[in-house]
């Protein structure tokens, strides 16, 4: 049985470990200190965004003018990546494997959403894979040929394509990309047989219009309307639910005699999934800055650009309604990437 001094001790020594035990947790802690204000802040080295098509189309010119305009002010370069091929695909693969650490981002666009309606085997999901960072904008598209194409209307290019079965091909960026879809939708829509040519990139596709090498092609407006005004190109019609401020003398594929042919080239900034909520927001704050920066914002909505903008949350609920959207006209149509 133990003394009442013995108590005591033994109280003291319970008090002491206590009191030791606090103090290493105090020491610790305060240590931890310096570690945690050393933590780099983000972003401390350059940004990259990767574009899955050459330069020169409307998917370029969006991710430089943004990137310029992010570089400025979160002190940091931001570096543009063509890494066009396979309707994006490679491009797309690269942001899949990329650390997701707010490094590496991608300015996506249509054939975000179909590539995976036309290919099940992609070496990505299109959903899994990937964090929306911004609904950046949508852009009509405007029917186009070569001037000497013997045809001043959707009406009569319809009759031509009749009478030469086979022999009128259209271009595209890639299978699944906006041009390919409306060309597709028109060869459904009409009735006619004509031949797909698939480019990796709007940009080459408007050199082999130009040159005469096609016959038509659905391209954004942004890109094509200098060459319109040029007389390089003739506009048949554009492929939104309203006339274009743009082109106001243009019909729409609607009014030109097609029910239901609606399409806009719409882009998106996407990041790797997994990336942390704080820098995931801190993207999305910087782009909604971008297109609404008065500069940026009129020269590009001269060109017809539509500005979207908006939280992560309603980028992807605006891409699982373009997939879900696609997947029935794609299987009512029969489209094929090809």
């Amino acid at each position: 049985m133990q003394s009442k001094g013995d108590k005591m001790q033994n109280c003291r020594l319970r008090l002491m470990r206590s009191l030791m035990t606090v103090l290493a947790l105090c020491w610790l802690a305060l240590a931890a200190q310096p570690v945690l204000a050393q933590a780099p802040k983000y972003p401390n080295r350059p940004i990259r965004i990767i574009v899955p098509v050459p330069p020169g189309g409307g998917v370029d010119l969006l991710a430089r003018t943004i990137g310029a305009k992010m570089s400025d002010r979160l002190g940091v370069p931001v570096l543009i990546e063509n890494r066009p091929g396979a309707s994006a695909a490679i491009g797309t693969e690269m942001l899949a494997k990329a650390a997701p650490d707010g490094y590496t981002i991608m300015m996506g666009y249509t054939v975000h959403a179909t590539n995976a309606l036309f290919n099940p085997k992609l070496p990505y999901d299109t959903l899994k894979d990937f964090q929306p960072i911004a609904y950046v904008c949508y852009i009509p598209l405007v029917l186009v040929t070569p001037p000497a194409l013997p045809a001043n209307s959707v009406k009569e290019l319809i009759a031509l394509a009749k009478a030469k079965p086979g022999n009128l091909s259209y271009a595209s960026g890639g299978a699944g990309a906006g041009a390919h879809l409306s060309g597709e939708l028109f060869r459904y829509l009409a009735g006619v047989d004509v031949t797909h040519i698939p480019y990796k990139g709007n940009g080459p596709a408007i050199t082999d219009l130009l040159g005469g090498q096609v016959s038509m092609l659905f391209d954004t407006i942004t890109t094509s309307i200098p060459h319109i005004r040029a007389g390089k190109m003739k506009a048949l019609a554009v492929t939104s639910r309203k006339r274009s401020s743009l082109t106001p003398e243009l019909p729409t594929m609607i009014e030109a005699g097609l029910p239901d042919f609606e399409v806009s080239g719409w882009y998106m900034m996407l990041a790797p999934a997994g990336v942390p909520r704080d820098i995931l927001s801190l993207l999305n704050a910087e782009v909604n800055v971008a297109i609404k920066d008065p500069a940026i914002g009129a020269k590009l909505a001269s060109q017809g650009v539509e500005w979207e903008g908006g939280s992560p949350e309603r980028a992807e609920q605006f891409l699982r309604s373009e997939m879900t959207r696609w997947g029935k006209i794609i299987k009512e149509t029969g489209m094929k990437a090809d």
